[in-house]
């Protein structure tokens, strides 16, 4: 009671408010409204998980497949502002002949007003380039099933405090502009990946269409996905309480599928000012800024600035728990059979069998359960034959 009265006196309540909280005044985060009301203080764990996040950073993994001169090496360098191809060396005619899909990573940490991003791009050199390309996505479909049982190894370990992930978290398919709709390779590789992976379809080169053919092709390019059945990444629903310009927004990212993409790395003169972009006899294309020659803006903001968290989400909740939950029901399927086996030969043994029905099929419980009655039915016959010279034997004797 004293020490409630002591507080009383060191804070007296407003008449017009309620007794505060001591702890209020001690918290930095407070504004002068809430030191007016009486509350724990839980309104700031946005803040704290705000705090720790940034403080640990985050983590994208981008692949790129697509054949060679399709310009993804320079939409990538559009796209994050960083030139991750230095030192690449292009092949010649000859060296391609004998090249086979690689897969090169490039791994670059980047800031942008304090955040700080560790950027993994996934480069397929040689993919497409064969005369014979059969198969040639099944480096791309290993290197995912490579990073999903290295997390759960780490997950599944001791130590899980600092597990990195190098999961891939989208794929961007680039499509020939040169090609009416997918080709055959497009859909097979499309349809090896769309389960491990968020497939997002990019037209490249779209400078080589008009307007007209734009169109054209990106509905074909739709049509062929559904009549394929390919899962590409499927943006989520707008709640019902989001802005209506975040709604509009988000409708027009659904109708740019795929994305028709124009990369530049070149400023040239357009209106006088300085843009990236493409110079013709014709005109000046605006690669990145002007949305009416190219849907990179769009593409851009998908990628970093609206849907990047949503990626890693869903690779984690859909084809990650996929595969973790194919990995157990294997692992549980492997012990299920060695338990089986070490069941059935101690039985041939003739040691002494635990509960052996429950672990068999129905097949299985039937045929144990037959040779049990066999064996039963033999063990009797030999004790009614002994019985039956037991008796012979007595009245023999008498």
């Amino acid at each position: 009671m004293q020490l409630v009265s002591q507080a009383s006196v060191e804070r007296p309540s407003s008449p017009t408010s309620r007794p505060q909280s001591p702890w209020c005044r001690f918290d930095p985060y407070d504004s002068p409204e809430d030191q007016d009301k009486e509350y724990v203080g839980f309104a700031t764990l946005p803040n704290q998980v705000h705090r720790k996040t940034v403080k640990k950073g985050f983590t994208f993994t981008l692949m790129v497949a697509g054949e060679s001169g399709l310009g993804k090496s320079t939409l990538i360098k559009s796209l994050f502002l960083t030139d991750l191809y230095k030192d690449r060396k292009v092949a010649s005619a000859q060296e391609r002949i004998d090249q086979t899909v690689d897969i090169v990573r490039h791994t670059v940490g980047i800031e942008e007003k304090g955040i700080k991003l560790r950027l993994t791009i996934i480069d397929t050199p040689g993919f497409g380039d064969a005369v014979d390309n059969t198969k040639c996505w099944q480096h791309l479909e290993d290197y995912i099933d490579q990073q999903f049982e290295q997390y759960f190894r780490d997950e599944s370990g001791l130590n899980r405090r600092n597990i990195q992930d190098n999961r891939v978290h989208c794929c961007l398919y680039f499509i020939s502009p040169f090609s009416h709709g997918l080709r055959p390779l497009d859909v097979e590789c499309m349809k090896a990946l769309h389960e491990k992976v968020n497939i997002v379809p990019v037209l490249a080169k779209a400078d080589c269409l008009t307007p007209a053919e734009v169109c054209r092709k990106k509905q074909k390019i739709k049509q062929e996905i559904k009549q394929f059945g390919i899962n590409i990444y499927q943006f989520p629903e707008c709640d019902s309480d989001e802005e209506e310009d975040f709604k509009r927004q988000d409708q027009i990212l659904k109708n740019s599928i795929p994305f028709a993409v124009i990369g530049s790395n070149v400023q040239v003169e357009s209106k006088g000012r300085k843009v990236r972009g493409r110079s013709y006899p014709w005109g000046v294309v605006e690669a990145v800024e002007d949305p009416v020659h190219s849907d990179f803006l769009l593409l851009r903001n998908m990628l970093v600035r609206t849907h990047m968290q949503d990626l890693k989400d869903v690779t984690q909740e859909t084809h990650y728990e996929n595969y973790r939950a194919e990995c157990i029901h294997k692992m549980t399927q492997m012990v299920v059979q060695d338990k089986k086996r070490s069941l059935l030969e101690k039985h041939q043994d003739g040691s002494e069998v635990d509960f052996p029905l429950p672990l068999a099929t129905t097949d299985e419980r039937e045929r144990l359960i037959y040779e049990k009655d066999e064996e039963l039915r033999k063990m009797q016959e030999v004790l009614e034959r002994i019985q039956e010279q037991m008796q012979h034997t007595q009245r023999g004797g008498c």
